[in-house]
């Protein structure tokens, strides 16, 4: 029997006031990495083959025009109520407005999320009318699914673990699925996050997007790199000597910032990978 894919709502609050205890670690990127964890999260998210969309509610207008090109339908937070009306509200819009039947809410900062492992969740989470994912320190919880025509009732925030399981809903006792458990509010979470794995805008935002280069004409000062997914990416004279390089070799390790996203995307430095 094929399981129905789900979608699911992502809920994301202005990144300029999310995240706010990341700070101490990260200062002035904070909103930026805010905005980066929710982005991670729905590629990874789109790439799933349990999912079938994914709705993001957001009131921010840049942030919100981002997440649509990462592949999110998104929506304004007309509740405008806090966390869980957010989410009531993407879950009332995906079943009334998409016609969806199996609906799941998840946290916006899961920047190690893998597509295999939410397959896993929102698989195991189809057996019951209604079922969660606490969080890494089990207190929290990262995903609340709910069947065809059951209500999600979300209950976020705070020690949502043990609100989630009062109001009937099922624990998922899963093992292996440490990418979606691994939500991030302080730099030990992000520092986890990272030896996960995080995606290509965590990773961006901190400067430490990796790649092996593939070609590099001396001439030119231009070439390519191969991304860790097979993806071929150019890079310009303008990007060589952003990074103070004098020479490259094909198959050295770099280190590379980027601008844009899908054919957009390009490089603006490119360095020598040296951690």
């Amino acid at each position: 029997m094929t399981t129905p894919k789900t979608t699911v709502v992502i809920p994301l609050k202005p990144p300029s006031v999310g995240k706010s205890r990341l700070a101490p670690a990260v200062g002035a990127l904070r909103p930026r990495l805010a905005l980066a964890f929710a982005l991670d999260t729905v590629v990874a998210a789109r790439g799933c083959a349990a999912v079938a969309r994914v709705v993001a509610v957001c009131d921010d207008e840049q942030a919100g025009a981002q997440l649509a090109l990462a592949g999110a339908l998104v929506i304004p937070d007309s509740p405008a109520a806090g966390l869980n009306a957010a989410v009531a509200h993407g879950a009332r819009y995906a079943r009334e407005a998409l016609d969806a039947g199996a609906v799941a809410a998840m946290s916006a900062d899961l920047p190690a999320l893998r597509p295999d492992e939410l397959a896993r969740v929102l698989t195991a989470a189809s057996a019951h009318p209604r079922a969660f994912l606490a969080d890494t320190q089990g207190i929290g919880t990262t995903v609340l699914a709910a069947g065809a025509n059951v209500p999600l009732a979300p209950l976020f925030g705070g020690a949502s673990r043990a609100a989630h399981a009062a109001s009937g809903a099922v624990e998922l006792d899963l093992d292996g699925v440490p990418s979606v458990r691994r939500d991030v509010d302080t730099g030990e979470d992000l520092r986890v996050a990272l030896a996960l794995g995080a995606g290509r805008h965590t990773l961006t935002t901190l400067g430490l997007m990796q790649a092996t280069a593939y070609t590099y004409s001396p001439d030119s000062r231009s070439g390519q790199v191969l991304l860790d997914d097979g993806t071929p990416l150019p890079f310009d004279a303008a990007a060589f000597d952003a990074g103070g390089l004098r020479l490259l070799r094909p198959g050295q390790r770099v280190r590379i910032e980027t601008e844009g996203a899908g054919p957009d995307r390009r490089i603006t430095l490119i360095t020598l990978q040296t951690f």
